[in-house]
């Protein structure tokens, strides 16, 4: 099976449910995208990767995974989601040391966190595309098309068990850039990095 290699394109947070998330990939070399839905914490952890303006005081799980694994010289070289099963992403973490090649099982979303850390790439088979990828037409109505994605992203988040999602999420549309750039540092000094990661999505909506 032929593998097709992802890029982050972003995390979709649920307009009609508070604290839902969905990762976004897109493959390189066409207009699908892959619509994953993940947990609060991990999305977190994959927008503080992917916005480097956020520095977390102290190591997430994800960074510990990371500076222990450069201590013992262990190299994640690929992320491969191989699987799709009842809706649920299976993904493997290819690793290598000292030469040695080793294949980890792991959550999706933890996947992906580690590939942004150790900036190795994310793929995924042909097939699996073809079954879960949202496939967008380059044409002139880029509006309808935008709205038919989101439409699916939600629907999607909305057959989630809304237990591992957060609570409350508040609209940020309200606030000036200053008192964002201001609650942004609160945040991050509180370790609030659900909180900072939305306040980072708001300012780069703005041209941040």
């Amino acid at each position: 099976m032929s593998l097709v290699r992802l890029n982050i394109k972003g995390i979709s947070y649920s307009q009609t449910q508070n604290g839902a998330y969905a990762l976004i990939l897109s493959e390189m070399d066409g207009n699908r995208k892959l619509p994953i839905v993940i947990g609060a914490f991990e999305a977190q952890s994959i927008a503080i990767a992917l916005e480097k303006e956020i520095k977390p005081p102290r190591p997430l799980t994800h960074d510990l995974f990371k500076n222990f694994a450069d201590r013992y010289e262990i190299v994640v070289k690929q992320v491969i989601i191989h699987k799709l099963v009842d809706g649920v992403f299976y993904s493997s973490i290819i690793c290598e040391r000292d030469a040695l090649e080793e294949i980890i099982d792991a959550r999706t979303s933890d996947a992906i966190a580690l590939a942004l850390r150790f900036q190795a790439p994310i793929f995924t088979y042909k097939n699996i595309l073809d079954k879960a990828g949202i496939y967008l037409k380059t044409s002139t109505k880029k509006k309808e098309d935008s709205a038919s994605e989101e439409k699916i992203i939600e629907e999607l988040i909305a057959g989630e068990d809304k237990e591992s999602v957060a609570k409350s999420t508040e609209d940020y549309t309200k606030f000036t850039r200053k008192e964002l750039n201001k609650m942004l540092g609160e945040a991050v000094a509180n370790e609030d990095y659900e909180t900072a990661a939305q306040i980072r999505d708001e300012l780069s909506k703005r041209g941040e």
